[in-house]
């Protein structure tokens, strides 16, 4: 269908890149926002950033049988062998980051074990949540995946770059999503993600723009919580 292959065409940059044009301001909301500018700016609310902290350590507990959920559509859907090792890296990398958050909770006094989620990190969480039925196929789950990397990654990489004014007790938060393995690392889900795209039906290109733009709405509610604006 001619609507179909204008969005796989891409103007010469793929299925993705059809997206991100189509979403720009979107996709500036979700990796330029506010919150992420005040770590570059160095102006931040501290009480903010804890805020995020204590939130995203949640988050993440529920983020494990998400990616759990990709790697097995993987398994049972992907042609690649490939992209269970690329998965599989991810799935490695977050044991570590639990207890990087548990480290950084007894920098900052925040009581990781006594946080209630908020009310944007609660609709996240459900949205994984739905993500992970046998009902979702594997080019959707990807395609959401590599959306939820790539917003940290492009969001804190901002926060490295020459002539920010990135807090020094805030440098290893932002080496953390924003360095330039975990850059590569996005990317190899970008390409995966990509590739399955190119071959899928009108019906599951849909359904993966669909599950793209929820990432984006979802990453600015949370970085809205985090900054206050509830």
């Amino acid at each position: 269908m001619e609507g179909e292959e204008e969005v796989k065409s891409g103007n010469g940059g793929g299925v993705i890149q059809t997206w991100l044009n189509r979403h720009h301001l979107l996709y500036t909301k979700a990796t330029k926002h506010p919150f992420i500018l005040s770590i570059r700016d160095g102006t931040i609310d501290i009480s903010s950033f804890k805020r995020w902290l204590g939130q995203d350590s949640i988050f993440v507990r529920e983020f494990i049988p998400f990616v759990a959920s990709v790697l097995l559509k993987a398994w049972r859907e992907s042609e690649d062998g490939l992209d269970i090792e690329v998965i599989l890296g991810g799935m490695a990398s977050l044991n570590d980051e639990i207890s990087w958050f548990k480290k950084e909770g007894s920098k900052w006094d925040v009581l990781i074990s006594g946080i209630s989620p908020q009310k944007a990190n609660q609709d996240y969480c459900s949205f994984l949540e739905s993500l992970m039925g046998s009902e979702v196929g594997y080019t959707v789950a990807i395609t959401a995946f590599w959306a939820i990397e790539a917003v940290y990654q492009e969001s804190f990489s901002l926060c490295l770059q020459d002539g920010t004014k990135t807090p020094a007790e805030l440098m290893d938060t932002c080496q953390r999503w924003g360095n330039n393995s975990f850059g590569q690392y996005c990317q190899s889900l970008q390409r995966i993600a990509s590739r399955r795209l190119e071959k899928a039906s009108e019906d599951i290109l849909r359904k993966a723009e669909e599950a793209f733009v929820y990432v984006l709405d979802h990453e600015v509610g949370f970085w809205n919580m985090s900054y206050g604006e509830l």
